[in-house]
């Protein structure tokens, strides 16, 4: 797939006046610019989170936020998702099954989103870390496909291109073909669109990995177990708390996929048959 061939999705970049220096020189000009705004999430009336966000594809953003965050365990939980704009930013409303708002109740928390922040305002300890099933053994990957995954990412960021502003994440085939790509200001977010645009399609996220333009943090990690993909391919490093994490859920981690290099931190036996006791201490770096 070529770049030209993917429309710029709409409300994702505003062209906006600039002053630009070129060589020592001044001259005014115009430049797209990422759109960021609040974006909230209600479920059954009741408000639970609002994220900065770039306001494309919200409504596989609302899926895929419910579902890895545990208030959704499937996709027949979510009812129907209405948007709505306001002059301060967007509101979406999920209507979810009775099961889900209770689940949401349970752990409720408050999040005043902020561009990758993550955690913010989670009321206890508890809530960071929850249980997750541990992924199954397979499938076996190829460095090869991770390396092309990355390389897909990278050609089909549109947004990302005309704005230099965005993060995205890829759902890839065990060959390395990017299917779904899904971008915005923040990795989560992406992520999140990602995760919910994976759940509407056919595709079975187990037989494939995902690849993503950030580092690998503890949130990235659990989202990527949560939707059941076995491998997840950061560009940047991984923390001791995504590693700690993926390893205990059975996640290979790759991180500073760059071209054929890469770390993997957890579970190497997944990439061309690696033994799971591949460790050492000589620097990758």
């Amino acid at each position: 797939m070529n770049l030209a061939d993917i429309p710029l999705r709409p409300g994702g970049a505003e062209l906006l006046p600039v002053r630009c220096v070129r060589a020592r020189q001044a001259f005014d000009n115009r430049d797209w610019v990422a759109v960021e705004i609040p974006v909230a999430l209600e479920f059954n009336g009741i408000a639970h989170a609002v994220m900065l966000a770039t306001p494309t594809d919200l409504a596989d953003f609302a899926l895929g936020f419910a579902l890895s965050e545990g208030i959704l365990l499937a996709r027949g939980e979510l009812y129907g998702i209405e948007e709505e704009y306001g002059p301060e930013g967007i509101t979406l409303k999920l209507e979810v099954a009775s099961a889900a708002f209770a689940r949401l109740k349970e752990r409720r928390r408050s999040m005043a989103g902020r561009t990758g922040c993550g955690l913010c305002g989670t009321e206890s300890l508890a809530h960071v870390a929850r249980a997750l099933p541990a992924l199954p053994p397979g499938p076996s990957l190829s460095k090869s496909a991770v390396a092309r995954g990355m390389r897909e990412l990278a050609s089909l960021q549109v947004l990302q291109k005309v704005t230099g502003a965005v993060h995205a994440a890829a759902w890839c085939t065990a060959e390395g073909e990017a299917l779904l790509v899904r971008e915005d200001i923040g990795r989560h977010n992406a992520l999140d669109k990602l995760v919910g645009a994976l759940a509407k399609s056919t595709l079975a996220a187990s037989t494939g990995f995902i690849a993503v333009t950030s580092r690998a943090s503890f949130e990235m990690v659990q989202k990527t177990v949560a939707a059941g993909v076995p491998l997840l391919a950061a560009v940047s490093a991984s923390t001791s708390m995504a590693t700690a994490f993926a390893q205990e859920s059975g996640l290979t981690l790759a991180g500073f996929v760059r071209g054929d290099d890469l770390v993997i931190y957890t579970h190497p036996g997944r990439l061309n048959g690696q033994p799971a006791t591949a460790r050492g201490f000589q620097q990758c770096m």
